[in-house]
């Protein structure tokens, strides 16, 4: 096998194959072509080009995310890496494993003028699960060091101190991928190449020993765990963003059965009971309007907290928790423990089926009417949903309801930020449905490119939701050659930001509408054209209905259904809609 003749190159590539990391996303550049050469003259690795940094990166995050397992991006020196940070700011927060390898120039010719050069080394630093900021080679263009940095040489013997470099790297490269498997976070690792940089050798690799993948041992559950979730008459289950089947079935139905739970799940949650209450906002908006609110939060409010998964989207029920303190706070995970409602007392450091096992082992059923008094609540609000539905004009509301009723079962469902993901949450979705949402910083950048990059190995279809304005902002996201033909868009434009006609301001000036809207007159047809997806349009509920008909049949090329509702109605509608509900 053809390799790199660079030994940090070779250490690099030998890492990434002891340890299985095999799916390695590549932009283009001269300074990373010793590790470009090496990954794809090895067909152990899948490698995959993607000009666009930005781009590159959510495209692998999407990919992690799905397999969950660490993913590479590689990029030249330069500002190429820069490019990576929205992408590795997400990735931290939603705790996905992505390999960033950036090739960088040799230390001597930072800071002198020299081109595609800044300062690489711990560029991530408030954003990464640890940076490994490798050696340069000594026995790799040892003339020019001696030239530009002899002090690296100095008289010692060269084959002793490339020994040294060599463990050096060899450390570094463990202590990073440990963190990448066990605590599912981005690392960045910065590799300093000397020219000449596109020589190849042929030979056997010599693979190190593989990193230890095992997360920390479960933590035992204290049997006064036990006793006070037993004798609390109020339990609120919180579920955040979590990968589909991480609930057991038993643990499932003892939460669905325990009167004295209620469990708030949200879309991005993957969790479906017929007694979970999936539409957070639907409860407690009407709750906000009442003449009753203090009394109504107080009954709401829960003796025992327990959350568990990623970010929540939901505004109102932070809100609520942090003005409603709850007794106690326990959050179940093996990693980071936000203390989202300033009011955390425990992180239990195990797996949520665990958790849940020991704290039903013997349970008895403490009679409570907490559960009974909310889903009474529940089932009106329902109700009046449906009896909304029914008169209310075409608009963002109406199209988010028909659009979510049209998926297929199975499908993968990839949602953009702002407005996409929060109209979401106030529908029922089917539960076979996988949903995600870069939810760990909440952008509206790299939706596009994370969701094609989920759609890879996945087994069934993928279907993208999103906003006009981030579909714009990541257009480059359609830029590559792996879009599946059954990968298909949904693109809601009303002509720019909806979400902050929701907002408090005056929606009625030109500074509004320039600076906070951004009002356009964009539409996605010439980009279709250019990427060769087929493109189709509605603009009422007649075109609408007829446009989902046939969407999702079998095609040739990828699809994109762009759907135009008005612009100056939508926050009407949607904030109408909980004082109707109330």
């Amino acid at each position: 096998m053809n390799y790199s003749t660079i030994p940090v190159a070779q250490s690099i590539i030998g890492h990434c194959k002891a340890n299985g990391i095999n799916n390695i996303v590549i932009s283009p550049g001269s300074r990373n072509a010793p590790l470009t050469l090496s990954f794809t003259n090895d067909p152990f690795f899948k490698c995959f080009s993607i000009v666009d940094e930005r781009c590159a990166a959510f495209y692998g995050m999407g990919m992690a995310q799905h397999l969950d397992r660490p993913v590479v991006l590689l990029c030249t020196s330069g500002s190429a890496l820069l490019n990576y940070y929205p992408a590795i700011a997400e990735a931290y927060y939603s705790e996905i494993p992505l390999i960033v390898i950036s090739a960088d120039r040799p230390s001597y010719k930072i800071d002198i003028g020299d081109g595609q050069t800044i300062r690489q080394e711990n560029v991530y630093e408030k954003h990464i699960g640890y940076s490994a900021n490798l050696k340069q080679d000594l026995i790799h263009a040892t003339e020019r060091i001696n030239r530009y940095s002899p002090s690296w040489l100095a008289d010692d013997d060269l084959n002793q101190l490339q020994i040294e470099v060599q463990t050096h790297n060899d450390l570094e490269l463990s202590t990073s991928l440990t963190v990448a498997f066990q605590q599912q976070l981005p690392i960045h690792i910065n590799v300093p190449m000397e020219e000449p940089l596109y020589d190849t050798v042929e030979i056997d690799l010599a693979l190190p020993k593989a990193v230890d993948f095992k997360r920390m041992d479960s933590e035992i559950i204290p049997s006064s765990f036990r006793e006070t979730w037993k004798n609390a008459k109020r339990k609120m289950v919180l579920v955040g963003v979590n990968n589909p089947n991480l609930l057991e079935e038993d643990i499932l139905e003892a939460l669905g059965s325990d009167s004295s739970v209620i469990v708030f799940t949200e879309t991005t949650s993957n969790m479906h009971h017929p007694n979970f209450f999936t539409s957070i906002d639907s409860i407690l908006a009407p709750i906000e309007l009442s003449e009753k609110k203090d009394e109504l939060f107080k009954d709401l409010k829960p003796d025992i907290l327990l959350t568990f998964g990623g970010h929540v989207v939901s505004k109102k029920v932070k809100a609520f928790l942090r003005e409603y303190e709850p007794k106690h706070h326990w959050h179940v995970g093996y990693t980071k423990a936000n203390d989202t409602y300033f009011c955390l007392e425990k992180h239990v450091k195990t797996s949520v089926n665990k958790f849940f096992e020991s704290i039903y082992a013997e349970w008895s059923e403490s009679p409570s009417n907490y559960f009974k008094l909310w889903d009474k609540v529940r089932l009106i609000y329902q109700i009046k949903r449906e009896e909304y539905l029914s008169q209310v004009p075409y608009s963002d509301f109406l199209v988010f309801d028909r659009v979510l009723k049209s998926i297929p079962e199975e499908y993968q469902l990839h949602l953009a930020n702002s407005s996409t993901i929060r109209y979401t949450q106030l529908f029922p979705l089917s539960p076979s449905l996988k949903v995600f949402c870069n939810r760990g910083a909440s952008g509206i950048d790299g939706s596009t490119s994370t969701a094609i990059g989920a759609s890879v190995n996945e087994a069934t279809p993928t279907l993208l939701i999103t906003g006009d304005l981030s579909f714009f902002y990541d257009s480059n996201a359609l830029w590559n050659d792996y879009i599946r033909k059954d990968f298909r868009i949904i693109l809601i434009n009303n002509g720019g930001g909806g979400i902050f006609r929701i907002l408090p301001g005056r929606k009625d000036s030109d500074s509004y509408e320039r600076f906070f809207e951004t009002k356009h007159k964009l539409n996605a047809s010439s980009l279709c054209d250019m990427y060769n997806l087929k493109y189709d349009s509605a603009s009422d509920d007649i075109s609408l209905r007829n446009s989902l008909e046939g969407f999702y049949n079998t095609s040739d090329k990828p699809k994109l259904l762009e759907i135009f509702t008005p612009r100056v109605i939508n926050n009407k509608i949607l904030t109408d809609y909980f004082h109707f509900i109330s």
